[in-house]
């Protein structure tokens, strides 16, 4: 059986680990990259949600980044809010800053009511490039 091609980011190894699963997961021309969330260095929650939003996208282009990536590869997003009711109003404006231009990746919302201490979490799917 083939191992997994794992991608870690830079200085995020020890956090994957402690959790137990991978960031990132290279298949047949494709990443798969685990949801990301606006946690610091020590994986403890940004309190503030737009910069928590930020944080997140920032913590998944470093992902893409480490693959060879960048949001433009981005195919498909999974996002989970929580309480999106009061906080999409908040979430979405700094969802744009990341997003660039169109054609735009397919996106699912779903609202929950439970991310162990976050607000948000991002997850995508990203082509990989064509080696050359």
């Amino acid at each position: 059986m083939a191992r997994r091609d794992v991608v870690f980011p830079p200085g995020r190894q020890a956090l994957y680990e402690q959790n137990r699963y991978s960031p990132a997961v290279r298949a047949n021309g494709l990443l798969f990259v685990s949801g990301q969330v606006g946690s610091r260095a020590d994986g403890t929650p940004e309190p503030e949600l737009a910069a928590q939003v930020r944080l997140a996208f920032q913590n998944l282009n470093a992902v893409l980044a480490a693959a060879g990536c960048s949001f433009e590869d981005v195919v498909d997003v999974s996002v989970f809010v929580v309480d999106p009711e009061t906080t999409l109003a908040t979430v979405w404006p700094v969802m744009q800053e990341f997003w660039g231009p169109p054609p735009y990746p397919t996106l699912t919302g779903v609202g929950v009511t439970w991310l162990s201490g976050f607000q948000f979490e991002i997850k995508v799917v990203a082509r990989l490039p064509t080696p050359t």
